[in-house]
């Protein structure tokens, strides 16, 4: 705000002055410019809290899902080693029945 302050009587000053075309547009260019630059400054900082939940909640949504892709993945590793030990009873049972016996 105290640049906006500042701005208002320089440019009031410089209007006074004996004008020269292009260094007039110029500091109104360059007014307007930092006008603007305070607009957004101000609308940032208004808008800051909602962006930052929004970046939040993306953030622990993205964490849910990393979670829920471990757990399936350690499921299916667990669901595979049963299988595979599963697998390795029967045919060691099958290897066992299989063997000739002495008679």
């Amino acid at each position: 705000m105290e640049a906006v302050q500042e701005l208002i009587p320089l440019a009031k000053e410089m209007m006074a002055q004996k004008r020269k075309g292009k260094m007039v547009k110029l500091y109104v260019l360059g007014s307007v410019l930092a006008l603007f630059g305070v607009v957004l400054g101000l609308m940032e900082t208004v808008c800051s809290p909602f962006t930052a939940a929004s970046r939040l909640r993306d953030q622990e949504a993205a964490v849910a899902e990393l979670q829920a892709t471990l757990e399936r993945q350690a499921l299916q590793k667990q669901a595979l080693q049963e299988k595979g030990k599963q697998q390795d009873t029967v045919l060691g049972g099958r290897a066992l029945s299989n063997r000739p016996h002495a008679s």
